[in-house]
């Protein structure tokens, strides 16, 4: 669900930048108009790298690795609580 909701704001974030790019007057020294250009392009862009980086799942990754470490956690505290006393070792 989430995939599909990226992207759909990614095709709209592209279709804005494609459709403001060739207003904005950028490369006529640092005016207003510039700055203001330079500046939403780069926002656009930052959002466009969001979405792209939640359709990839690199949070995925993370999230499973930090799961896996609180698994380990977890059993080596029941293991300590039943008196067992040896501690599994994590791997890297």
């Amino acid at each position: 669900m989430k995939a599909f909701q990226s992207i759909g704001l990614l095709s709209l974030t592209l279709g804005m930048i494609i459709y403001a790019v060739p207003q904005l007057e950028i490369g006529q020294g640092w005016t207003l108009p510039t700055i203001f250009g330079v500046v939403w392009l780069s926002m656009a862009l930052l959002m466009a790298a969001a979405h792209l980086h939640a359709i990839l799942g690199v949070d995925e990754e993370t999230a499973e690795e930090l799961n896996r470490i609180r698994r380990m956690k977890r059993l080596q505290l029941e293991k300590r609580l039943r008196g067992d006393g040896r501690l599994l070792p994590f791997r890297k």
